[in-house]
């Protein structure tokens, strides 16, 4: 519940001080709408973990105040993790005809689309959901269909950018709508949040169309079969490659199943204009001269299972890579993702290709979708917040955007630098952040699209620095005694034919430790047991293993 009778609530379960997982929330008493559903991929740290999404249990709580989750974009880190919630509050989803058709593919993978109310919206759409109102404006983007929101509360009016640059040549000529951002300036904005991502980087984001250009030249001078891999949802990068493709006489295979199923989303719904007769099957690509053939793939951020990875050590049934081959990499590498993107271009130029990879500033392959200072400065200077709240972004991006908004005009005490769950309250026109909800990670394995939780990390952590200690016992059922001697099996710990001798001695504590018992107490003794030879290995060994007593009562 709100701090406060008739206050505006702003706070975010994910993506203030992150890149990834984003989900914001606005309440006005009894009403609250959700921005966002993303999810981020796991680290080598997260063992076994694929997804990391919100913790919703703030949401859960206050399930009869959710009147919806509106959806800005398409990308990952804003669609990924609605499965996952909708299978704990199925709530109307609000998404744009692009937007919808990803996030229609993600429900049919879970078996969840029947149930789900989805509902299409543009940027002239008008929602009513109680004491919020709400309406969009467009913004340029990496990915079609983007979406501003404005949310008309009594307080006044919040602006969520989304993800946003100002590009004045888009390739789909999905024009941001200055002139509505400049109006709804005028009108006054009581809180502004918008994306921090390149609150580093001076200037302008270069535009969209630059991109085409250096993959037309890249194309016309490539020898062999030409492979490229970028983001599958960047739909307009896929159709500068269409393009392409088509001046360079060649004929377009596409490679990995995200980018086969976004492909076809944007087919469908015309996002993308890909003629068929240039499209061929991945499997006929070795009928063709390999110069008369594109392959468009996945896996520009280094994926171990991703197409393009592979492609890189031969291990693809329709692609086999050739000397003389060109590999381009339409992308950047998402920070954290280097080095797998090293290894891949290491194996690919074993292999006898020409890679063309690197800084997009220097192979001019990609452009970012994120916008530069200026443009970061511009909304803000449109918007002119009363208060501003910087988001999706580290701390050092947060407080860099914060100085950006200094320089156009708002006051320093009014700008909030907060971290997930941190609430900023506005009532009566007046905002302070005092109080905290429940945030933090979800935790998802994809093999059984379980939820992973902290205790099965730690365990699963314990267990790969120290390895486990496995102690069969065996005792009597009747008064407790021990009838064998105890059996310790290492696993990961230390090798056993090297350590008899440590054995013998955990074996000692053992008998020590059991002996006493006078009755058949099998928790008691697995307690005492933990205790007395994890005490015995940190003195003897200074190691910590995982120890899993057995005890088998006869």
């Amino acid at each position: 519940m709100s701090e406060t009778k008739n206050s505006l609530s702003i706070f975010a379960l994910g993506g203030i001080n992150e890149i990834g997982k984003n989900m914001y929330v606005i309440e006005y008493n009894n009403d609250l709408v959700i921005v966002d559903c993303g999810a981020k991929f796991a680290d080598e740290s997260l063992l076994g973990i694929d997804l990391i999404i919100p913790d919703v249990s703030y949401l859960q709580e206050n399930h009869h105040k959710i009147r919806a989750l509106v959806v800005t974009h398409g990308h990952e880190d804003h669609i990924g993790g609605i499965p996952y919630f909708l299978k704990k509050l199925n709530v109307p989803i609000y998404a744009t005809r692009f937007t919808l058709g990803l996030i229609e593919l993600k429900l049919k993978e879970h078996k969840l689309l029947r149930e789900s109310t989805l509902v299409e919206i543009h940027s002239e759409s008008e929602l009513d959901f109680g004491e919020l109102k709400v309406s969009f404006f467009k913004t340029s983007h990496s990915i079609p269909d983007c979406l501003g929101i404005v949310f008309h509360t009594p307080e006044g009016k919040v602006v969520h950018t989304g993800d946003f640059k100002f590009d004045y040549t888009p390739v789909n000529e999905q024009y941001a709508d200055i002139h509505k951002m400049a109006k709804i300036g005028e009108e006054g904005v009581l809180a502004l949040i918008s994306e921090s991502t390149n609150a580093e980087r001076p200037g302008s984001t270069p535009s969209e169309s630059k991109v085409g250009a250096s993959i037309e030249e890249a194309f016309l001078h490539a020898t062999g079969k030409i492979i490229i891999s970028t983001f599958a949802s960047n739909v307009n990068r896929v159709q500068q490659i269409v393009h392409a493709t088509i001046q360079s006489n060649r004929k377009l295979a596409l490679l990995g199943r995200s980018m086969v199923n976004v492909v076809k989303i944007a087919r469908e719904r015309g996002y993308v204009d890909i003629p068929d007769w240039l499209l061929i099957e991945s499997r006929d690509v070795k009928q063709y001269p390999p110069e008369r053939v594109v392959v468009l793939c996945t896996g520009s951020q280094g994926e171990p299972l991703a197409a393009l990875s592979r492609i890189s050590t031969n291990n693809n049934r329709d692609v086999r890579l050739l000397p003389d081959d060109t590999v381009i990499f339409a992308a950047s590498p998402i920070p954290g993702n280097e080095t797998n993107v090293s290894k891949i271009v290491d194996r690919l130029f074993e292999l006898g290709a020409n890679v063309v990879y690197g800084s997009a500033s220097i192979t001019g392959m990609h452009v970012s979708g994120h916008g530069y200072q200026e443009d970061l400065k511009l909304m803000l200077t449109l918007m002119k917040p009363k208060y501003f709240i910087p988001i999706h972004g580290e701390y050092r991006m947060l407080h860099i955007h914060r100085m950006l908004a200094e320089a156009v005009g708002v006051e320093r005490n009014h700008t909030f630098i907060i971290r997930n769950g941190e609430v900023v309250d506005i009532r009566d026109g007046e905002a302070r952040q005092t109080r905290k909800v429940s945030a933090g990670d979800t935790y998802v394995d994809h093999v059984g699209d379980d939820e992973i939780f902290e205790i099965v990390l730690r365990d699963r952590k314990q267990l790969s620095e120290e390895g486990m200690l496995v102690i069969v016992q065996t005792i009597s059922k009747e008064d407790g005694d021990r009838i064998s001697d105890p059996d310790c099996i290492s696993r990961g710990f230390v090798y056993a034919k090297e350590s008899e001798e440590l054995l013998k001695d955990i074996a000692e504590v053992v008998k020590r430790t059991i002996d006493p018992f006078k009755d058949p107490n099998v928790m008691g003794m697995k307690r005492a047991i933990k205790k007395e030879v994890g005490i015995f290995l940190s003195e003897k060994t200074k190691k910590k293993p995982m120890i899993l007593p057995i005890i088998i009562a006869i």
